[in-house]
């Protein structure tokens, strides 16, 4: 990172459904901003401001090539999220967990409730 803060981080970059889709495409190759735009249907100053986000997360960058400004992906930064949503894949686990033993034993489960209902 720079001398300067971020102005924006992973968290915030990715927030935005446009901004997410276009790091799926630059994820594929590089692309020019008006390729990039001709997946929208928004305005391309529109874009430019989501590319803007997503640079000042460090999550693309630009460079020119003749009159064209050419974006691609730095997926470096996405390893802080992998990190965070990795804590709490634990719990997602577990009731996947619960889940499986629910469906691969009904009857254990029917029993339980029939015992419920006794009391």
């Amino acid at each position: 990172m720079s001398a300067s803060a971020q102005k924006h981080d992973v968290f915030q970059a990715i927030a935005d459904p446009t901004r997410r889709e276009v790091l799926r495409l630059l994820a594929e190759k590089e692309l020019p901003i008006s390729e990039i735009t001709s997946h929208f249907p928004i305005s391309r100053t529109a874009v430019a401001k989501h590319l803007q986000v997503l640079s000042e997360a460090e999550l693309v960058s630009g460079r020119k090539v003749g009159r064209e400004k050419i974006y691609r992906l730095h997926p470096e930064p996405l390893t802080e999220l992998k990190d965070w949503l990795s804590y709490y894949e634990k719990f997602w686990e577990n009731k996947l967990s619960i889940l499986k033993h629910i469906v691969e034993n009904p009857s254990m489960n029917v029993n339980k409730s029939d015992e419920t209902d006794k009391k």
